[in-house]
């Protein structure tokens, strides 16, 4: 049976300027079972990283912080934890995986030293040379020893990939956060590192927060969704039903720029707009300026709640999710289509 791992309750985080704080994650709650990989998807500005930077609270600047809500992992509150209760947690209970290998491994030491550093930082001094041999070989890298000795300029960015996810998983945690893992590797070895976090969350019983803007990742990966847009969850669903049948017009508006199902050689979907500016305050749904289905009066003055969207126990936050308009809002859209490519 599936047990809660990380569960995470009305989440939100400020950003703290001279003119007050800005909201940038908003009253997000989601949770991931152990042994299931759960998508956190959007546009960059959408809040992904820093929902995530939120888990481990660990922001990269002192002005982000938590305002209010809770974050759970494993029946312990991690919001409510000392500093130094949280390095513990950190690296031991719960890896990060973040996307640029290059800007996390240190040039002048070799990657196997640098993966038993997770290990000595926690106080594991016996045996660290066979662990991470261990871990390489985990990694399905070929000779892990001659690896282990390498600097990180001697490998390829897939490898570096590799070292990443081996020192994360070094003190064997409950969850991995991988933040945007792929997006700097080319797309043979984007396949290569999907398929190893596939199979390492079966093979460890792992849970896995993905963060990515790459719908088709989370299709290869991931059981559950959830999408956000300007700090909130817009849409969260099962990867099937979301795939099948999305209800927010944001969510087919990804799904189509992915996939345009009125012709897959000709046209290309873009969603019109942008994701709102860090604190930019909007009546409404904060999606209505760029919604084809937007309804003035309502869609632009009442906030939406995240409700049950049909019977497969999804959910929305979408005024007109129950109405026949919203089952393809950008084929009824009055904006103009698809932009077609050069045919050259």
């Amino acid at each position: 049976m599936s047990t809660t791992l990380l569960d995470v309750k009305h989440l939100c985080v400020d950003v703290h300027t001279p003119h007050g704080p800005r909201r940038v994650v908003s009253d997000v709650s989601f949770t991931v079972q152990r042994g299931e990989a759960v998508g956190l998807v959007g546009e960059s500005g959408s809040g992904k990283s820093m929902t995530a930077f939120a888990v481990m609270n660990l922001f990269p600047s002192p002005l982000v912080r938590i305002s209010s809500g809770e974050v759970w992992l494993e029946g312990r509150q991690l919001s409510a934890l000392t500093p130094q209760a949280l390095r513990a947690v950190r690296g031991a209970r719960v890896g990060m995986v973040f996307q640029d290998p290059s800007t996390y491994l240190d040039p002048l030491m070799p990657v196997g030293r640098q993966i038993a550093q997770t290990l000595r930082a926690h106080g594991q001094t016996e045996g660290c040379e066979a662990r991470v041999l261990d871990l390489l070989n985990l990694m399905e890298l070929a000779q892990p020893a001659r690896v282990a000795r390498q600097y990180p300029h001697e490998l390829s960015g897939g490898m570096r990939q590799r070292i990443l996810i081996a020192a994360a998983l070094a003190m064997k945690p409950a969850l991995l956060i991988a933040d945007e893992p792929t997006t700097a590797l080319d797309v043979t070895v984007q396949a290569g590192i999907l398929r190893l976090l596939v199979r390492l969350r079966q093979q460890l019983d792992l849970g896995i927060l993905l963060i990515t803007h790459d719908l088709a990742v989370v299709a290869q990966t991931c059981q559950r969704v959830n999408v956000m847009y300007a700090g909130e969850l817009i849409e969260q669903n099962q990867v099937a039903p979301l795939f099948a049948t999305p209800r927010h017009p944001y969510t087919q508006g990804l799904l189509r720029s992915v996939l345009n199902p009125q012709s897959r050689a000709s046209q290309l979907f873009f969603v019109p707009g942008s994701v709102p500016t860090t604190g930019q305050t909007l009546k409404g749904c904060r999606f209505h300026p760029r919604c084809p289905i937007q309804q003035p009066g309502r869609c632009d003055a009442e906030v939406p709640a995240l409700i049950p969207a049909n019977t497969d126990a999804g959910l929305t936050r979408c005024h007109l999710s129950g109405e026949p308009v919203s089952a393809d809002a950008w084929q009824t859209s009055a904006l103009p289509g698809p932009a077609p490519l050069n045919a050259a």
